[in-house]
């Protein structure tokens, strides 16, 4: 697999301050899941066989040994990997390795063959709550919706019918005109299925209801603050790990009253009081501050106010700041309790206020130190509270998604959380707790805050900063302070691990309870087996480990008790990884490496019911071999998400269904959001959270599993160990696995790439499901939970936004995405005949439509007369000879050089006299005019036809780019054989000066004449062609597919041209006309050069590089000059709407006024760039431009000008298609906004005498209306051949000569290359007749063939553009069979690698197609011709030779 290419300027790391010391904990929590036995070998990878040669060229520079393969799960492509020779572990790895084994086994190496059968999951409604009552007499309509079973059958059946798609008309005439269908992965047949019999619902035992319970957790306070004021309630610690202050009983209560008493009576704001009970109020204090805390939540108790605990806001962008602001808001706080300390150090505004957060609602600090607090008066009492039904609390919860809600707590659920806990723990009057986890929320709330008060126990806090310092800290606390209960994380036990070594004075055996918190989760069981190692010998016992499960919404769902308590021996499960991404439990031998080893979470609560459900659609019970989602039914579990009513019922009112259907209970469950099953002895067993589920195909994994089998690849030095981040994203309607890790700064782009490959394989492995992207940032740039843990929704936000700023990114759609549709094949064509019979069938026309007939309009004798240019020419000079035909502006504004009929007639004589002379050319040879765009180019051509030469005119050398444009220059003089190059005097210069040599031979040039300094003399005669075909001119132009084709054109078309411009626009001496195009090639050129003289109107000329200096320069002509038809090409259209979108108004001042515009038309030769003309109608609305004068014109190199609006006529209609039908050659007319909608306009009208017909590119058979194929055109101005220096005329004859193979066979055609259809419209001709209107959909030699079917560029570079704003230009081509996007960024090149997936993604969703490589390049790398159409096939070629200079490259393997 080749390794990316990355520039290596994106390597510079930013500065060195920026990396603060790595905190290692992390949203994997643990540092020693060392679950997966061993190490994954580190072994270098062979290179994969099968990968073409150029990958290793396109590896710059890295040993093949590198391109480790990501595929090592499909047949043949299985690596062969170098067995690791068993390292002998040392430290905490042995130690978290004790019983597993003495040798790591290889993971490369055991790798079993898997055959991958991904399937995509039948789309569910998931529907969390059921129909409540007997469902057995609901059906459901095709809507999902229930219905009475009395509705008759025959309704059923028409709904049913109606759900059936429409059989496609007359099947045999459309071949395969079906929806693009993605995958519909069948689910594989032999995978495993649960067997068991249906599960029960689990009671817990009773709660102890004796009369020792309190009424209420305050009416407890009381007791305790009146009875046994001295008694240590809290101690808190500082860093240094030193006891600050011991809360006792007696102040907790007073301060908890004053703080009551004052937020009841002395906050008032217009003399109302500003709370009243039941108010919300915010509480933030930090994880160092557990006193404070504690009085502001019984505080508000006691005034019947509901805390909301929220984090301290570090600063104005924290992660998911935006959504805790959501969170106030939806629970109405206005009010935010704090210290004096926190809240100095929060981020303030200008005014020395707290600054307002992004999202949050208005809030008034508090800060509640004693000096704030006003001492009640001696007859002032709280309202006794009983415990009722009301919200006592509301904790924070941030979902998969991100978003944060409440879930609130009732004073009733917390008396019975703290009841239970009590009874389940065993927690006893007076007993010491050493509590490391977050007092605000969850287990260390529960256990640390409330429970612990009505126990009247003593809480000994330890802060985060501390642990961060002295992960022991813990230990030595449980030890000085003799505690019996300790309440830890995973994460905390393996810290301590590997801290242990130099302390031999501790002993935990007065614990006689340590409860782990996160026990759920699958690295938990090997934190606990190693710490358990360990500490034994220190007086810890095994027993004491109690292990529990927990979620917001059901608080404690599960918790092991010690044997003293009753409880039976814990129990672990080695479970198949593969069964249990079906859902199912199979027990597997410990030796595998995919199996997952889960402990048991201990029992049921006391007092609460447990069953286990689906997780999708109706809650029916599991099978007691099943995974599904735990509910619990109990007095002691949260009521409802604050304020959001309807997901609460699906959440907290869940009702659980037998397979027959019948509720299990009469009382709702309340989802606990943890999948699992109940084991054994009736234990729990959590395998899984819902928020970290993936659904892949049908598949199931879950997050935290595939971060613990990450952390175990080998060697870990390249990355930091729990900066994991694994998510989902939704791509083409599956779930997609990203993961994110953090890169150490040392680590080397090789090693970093090799570890990525290792993951990739372990996982594939493992799992068997292929990563979508992996991606390294640097160190410190995820954003961070509160207390340490990386945010993961906030990442994946990050990462589909495209502002993660990855430094190594590798992704592999290919292998991961399986849902796409069947590539087409290709059916056998219907004959042309049969389509002609199927159109007339079906109704339809054949498509074809002529512009105005051009005999009817010949009205005088002159036109007949003046057959040609130079007889036109002549005629002008003698009898208008000071009508001005042309003026030229320079970038001021100012007339450099103004042009009459008698002053061209004069110059032209000049230069025809010293072609003569001075060349001595004869008649029919061929000169180059190398001249800026001007009045000298226009003399010169003319020059040209008075004596009977032919003109080519080519663009002259870009004097800073000669490299590059004057090799072109050359090529087109050799190509048309010219005999002489006419030039002005500083070309001439440029053309044989030194920097000329390095780009081309200069002595091979043929004579160059300066007409810069040719004397005045009169020609003896002025050459008369013998017949209207003698060659006029050769037009050459390179095409976007980057070929040079040069086309002949007669004097006859050469006339006919002007005569049908000057008929479609109404040209007449009178009119003037501005010009801003380049007068090379094409309708630029004839515009420019002929139709002035031809019609007699005078031009603005407006050359397109001055608007380089002034862009305004255009429409400021274009009002100066009163123009009513202006022409521009779109480059130039972009320059104005990019540089003077914003300067209306300045332009306006300066009067430029486009009122006068009746039509304003690009010249093109592609489709019209809907998008562009669209913006800048809407920009340059305000300068009075008309909004329907925007159009586009149509030629190509066969016809120049097929069509051009021109004055009359309906206007540019515009018609949405189905993108998807296009790829399969087919037009299917769709609404505006439906999905995979194009926007077509059509190319303006066809022009007088020109004929088009649609034929099908292959059979060449006539198709019908609204039918893709490709234009062909017949009309006396289509040229007469191409003119090519290898004389391959024969080969592309059928361009110019091309015939129908059915119905008119005789008309003679030229076939554009372009493919579009003509539809006949409601719109009606000067004539009368209905308008038949030509949409051209793009060039036939641009199009790609991927997957059986036709894409044009443009649609995915469309695509590509909207995926990120710093996504300048995009352009696409194919290379060996692999879509290769290239897009320029305008932003930094540290972002760079943020496009790679939002590329490959938007490809993907809209287009079906895999990306293969995204190149990543500077602003102006993608080369764009005059015309402003990019050069495709030139990019791939300088891609190809290494000359892109990119900044990254991506290959996505």
């Amino acid at each position: 697999m080749p390794m990316p290419s990355k520039r290596r300027s994106v390597l510079t790391h930013t500065a060195v301050e920026a990396y603060t010391p790595p905190d290692t904990s992390s949203a994997s929590e643990d540092e020693g899941s060392l679950q997966r036995p061993g190490r994954l070998a580190s072994a270098p990878l062979q290179s994969h066989a099968g990968v073409a040669p150029w990958l290793d060229q396109a590896v710059q520079g890295s040993p093949a040994s590198s391109a480790a393969s990501c595929t090592s799960s499909r047949p043949g492509g299985r690596p062969a990997a170098v067995p690791s020779a068993a390292a002998v572990p040392s430290g905490p790895e042995a130690l978290a390795r004790v019983d597993l084994h003495s040798a790591p086994p290889d993971v490369t190496t055991g790798l079993a063959q898997h055959q991958h059968t991904y399937c995509e999951r039948p789309q569910l409604a998931s529907v969390r709550g059921a129909p409540r009552g007997g469902s057995g007499s609901v059906l459901e309509t095709a809507g999902g919706v229930p219905v009475s079973s009395r509705v008759s059958s025959k309704i059923q059946q028409l709904l049913n019918t109606l759900k059936k798609p429409k059989r496609p008309p007359l099947k045999e005439f459309f071949v395969d005109d079906l929806e693009e269908v993605l995958e519909a992965q069948q689910p594989d047949p032999d995978q495993p299925k649960p067997e068991g019999g249906q599960t029960a619902v689990l009671k817990g035992e009773l709660l102890a209801v004796g009369s020792t319970w309190p009424p209420s957790l305050l009416a407890t306070l009381q007791q305790w603050g009146t009875t046994q004021p001295k008694a240590p309630c809290l101690t808190a610690l500082d860093t240094t790990g030193k006891a600050v202050y011991t809360l006792t009983y007696g102040k907790l209560w007073s301060r908890s009253l004053k703080l009551a008493y004052t937020l009841l009576n002395k906050l008032t704001s217009k003399n109302e009081p500003l709370l009243k009970p039941g108010d919300r109020v915010a509480l933030v204090f930090p994880n160092s501050d557990p006193v404070m805390f504690t009085v502001a939540f019984y505080g508000c108790l006691l005034a019947e106010l509901v805390p909301v605990p929220i984090e301290v806001p570090l600063t104005r962008k924290d992660a998911g700041s935006q959504q805790v602001g959501f969170l106030l808001g939806s629970c109405g706080v206005a009010l935010a309790l704090t210290t004096d300390a926190c809240q100095k150090g929060l981020p303030k505004a200008q005014t020395g206020e707290v600054a307002a957060f992004k999202g949050w609602p208005p809030l008034t600090w508090l800060v509640i130190d004693g000096k704030h607090l006003t001492k009640p008066p001696k007859d002032w009492h709280p309202s006794a509270q009983d415990a009722g039904a009301g919200t006592a609390y509301i904790e924070y919860k941030t979902s998969k998604e991100g978003s944060t809600v409440g879930v609130a707590v009732s004073h009733a659920s917390l008396l019975a959380q703290c009841q239970a806990l009590t009874q389940a723990c065993g927690y006893s009057e007076a007993e010491t707790l050493t509590n490391v986890l977050d007092f605000k929320r969850d287990a260390g709330l529960w256990h640390g805050v409330l429970t612990s008060v009505m126990n009247r126990m003593h809480v000994v806090s330890i802060p985060y900063a501390l642990m961060k310092a002295n992960p022991l800290s813990w230990i030595q606390k449980v030890c000085a302070y003799k505690a019996r209960a300790a309440l830890v994380k995973s994460r905390d036990m393996h810290w301590s691990l590997l801290a242990q070594r130099g302390q031999r004075d501790v002993s935990l055996s007065s614990l006689r309870l340590l409860v782990v918190a996160d026990g759920a989760n699958p690295w938990s069981i090997s934190s606990c087996d190693a710490f358990l190692n360990v500490f034994q010998a220190r007086g810890l016992r095994p027993e004491v480990i109690c292990p529990c499960a927990s979620s917001p919404e059901a608080l404690t769902v599960a918790i092991r008790r010690p044997p003293d308590l009753g409880g039976p021996p814990a129990r672990r499960a080695v479970l198949s990884m593969s069964c249990l991404s079906h859902g199912v439990i199979r027990l597997d031998a410990e030796e595998k490496l995919s199996v997952l080893t889960v402990q048991d979470v201990g029992q049921v609560m006391p007092g609460a019911n447990m069953c286990v459900v689906k997780v999708e659609g109706t809650p029916y019970l599991c099978k007691t071999d099943e995974v599904g989602e735990i509910c619990v039914n109990s007095s002691a579990t949260a009521t409802a998400y604050y304020g959001l009513l309807g997901i609460t019922k699906n959440i907290f009112e869940t009702v659980p269904v037998t397979a027959g259907g019948a509720p299990v209970s009469d009382r709702p469950f309340t989802r606990t959001g943890l999948l699992g099953f109940i084991g054994p002895d009736n234990l729990v067993f959590v395998v899984g959270k819902l928020d970290g589920l993936m659904v892949v195909g049908v598949r199931r994994h879950n997050a935290d599993d595939i971060v613990a089998t990450a952390l175990a690849v080998e060697p870990m030095k390249f990355v930091y160990r729990g900066r994991i981040a694994v998510f989902s994203v939704t791509v083409l309607h599956d779930d997609r696995v990203v993961l994110v890790a953090e890169q150490r700064p040392d680590a080397s782009e090789e090693d970093s790439f090799q570890w990525m490959s290792r993951v990739l394989q372990a996982i594939d492995s493992i799992h068997q499901v292929g990563v979508y992207c992996l991606a390294l940032v640097p160190a410190n740039t995820l954003p961070k939970a509160p207390l340490g843990g990386i945010h993961v929704s906030e990442t994946k936000q990050r990462f589909l936004e495209g502002m993660l700023h990855p430094c190594n990114v590798l992704m592999c759609p290919h292998t991961c995405v399986t849902n796409l549709p069947k590539p087409r094949q290709k059916q056998p064509e219907v004959g042309p005949a049969s389509m002609v019979v199927g159109n007339l069938v079906a109704g339809k026309r054949i498509a074809q439509a002529s512009g105005r007939e051009l005999s009817h309009l010949e009205d005088s004798d002159q036109a007949r007369k003046l057959l040609f240019l130079p007889d036109v020419l002549r005629w002008r000079a003698s009898t208008t000879p000071e009508h001005l035909l042309f003026l030229l502006l320079s970038a001021k504004g100012t007339v450099t050089s103004t042009t009459t009929c008698i002053q061209l007639h004069k110059k032209a004589e000049r230069v025809a006299a010293a072609l003569m002379e001075k060349a001595r050319l004869t008649t029919g040879a061929h000169v180059a005019l190398v001249y800026p765009p001007g009045v000298d180019l226009i003399a010169a051509f003319y020059g040209c036809l008075y004596c009977g030469c032919v003109p080519v005119t080519v663009r002259p050398p870009h004097p800073q780019n000669l490299a590059t444009t004057l090799p072109t220059v050359k090529m087109i003089v050799e190509v048309s054989k010219s005999a002489c190059v006419l030039t002005t005097q500083a070309i001439t210069r440029l053309l044989k000066s030194k920097e000329a040599l390095a780009a081309v031979d200069v002595r091979t040039w043929p004579t160059i004449l300066d007409t810069d300094d040719i004397p005045k003399k009169k020609v003896a005669s002025i050459f008369r062609p013998p017949s209207p075909d003698v060659l006029a001119y050769l037009d050459f132009s390179v095409s976007t597919t980057g070929i040079l084709a040069g086309v002949k054109m007669s004097h006859a078309a050469t006339s006919a041209l002007c005569r049908s411009i000057k008929l479609q626009c109404e040209l007449y001496p009178s009119r003037q006309i501005a010009i801003c195009l380049d007068p090379y090639c094409g309708l630029g050129f004839a515009l420019w050069c002929l139709c002035s003289v031809y019609s007699g109107h005078q031009s603005v000329l407006v050359p397109p590089p001055e608007l380089e200096t002034n862009v305004s320069l255009w429409l400021w002509a274009v009002s100066q000059y009163k123009a009513r038809v202006t022409f521009c090409s779109y480059s130039v259209m972009e320059m104005c709407a990019r540089g003077l979108g914003a300067q209306t108004a300045v332009l306006r001042m300066k009067g430029v006024n486009l009122s006068c515009v009746r039509t304003c038309m690009v010249v093109a030769e592609e489709r019209p760039r809907i998008a562009l003309t669209q913006s800048f109608s809407k920009l340059f609305r305000d300068l009075g431009l008309p909004a329907r004068a925007v159009s586009t014109t149509f030629g190509c190199r066969v016809n120049v000008a097929i069509c051009l609006q021109g004055t009359a006529g309906p206007d540019p209609t515009t018609v949405y298609v189905d993108m998807r039908a296009l790829r399969h050659d087919r037009v299917r007319l769709v609404e505006r906004g439906s999905p995979h909608s194009l926007p077509l306009t059509e190319s303006g009208k066809i022009l007088p005498g020109v004929k088009v017909i649609i034929a099908h590119s292959e059979t060449r058979g006539p198709l019908g209306d609204s039918h893709l194929g490709e234009v062909w055109v017949s009309s006396p101005h289509s040229a007469t051949g191409y003119y090519t220096v290898y004389g391959e005329e024969g080969l592309h004859a059928d361009h110019f000569s091309a015939r129908l193979s059915f119905g008119d066979t005789q008309t003679v055609w030229a076939r554009t290359g372009f493919l579009g259809f003509l539809r006949r419209t409601e719109l009606t001709d000067a004539s009368g007749e209905r308008h038949d209107a030509l949409y051209v959909v793009g060039s036939l030699d641009e199009t790609l063939e991927l997957r059986g079917m036709r894409y044009h560029p443009v649609d995915i570079e469309t695509s590509v553009i909207r995926a990120h704003r710093s996504i300048a230009e995009c352009a696409v081509f194919t290379w060996t069979n692999l879509l290769v996007v290239v897009v320029e960024l305008d932003g930094l090149e540290q972002d760079a690698l943020d496009l790679v997936a939002l590329v490959t993604n938007v490809v993907l969703e809209e287009h079906h197609l895999v990306v293969g490589v995204v190149v990543i390049v500077d602003p102006g790398v993608i080369p764009i011709n005059s015309r402003g159409e990019k050069q495709r096939m030139h990019l791939r070629d300088g891609f190809l030779a290494d000359q892109l200079d990119p900044i990254y490259v991506a290959y996505n393997m």
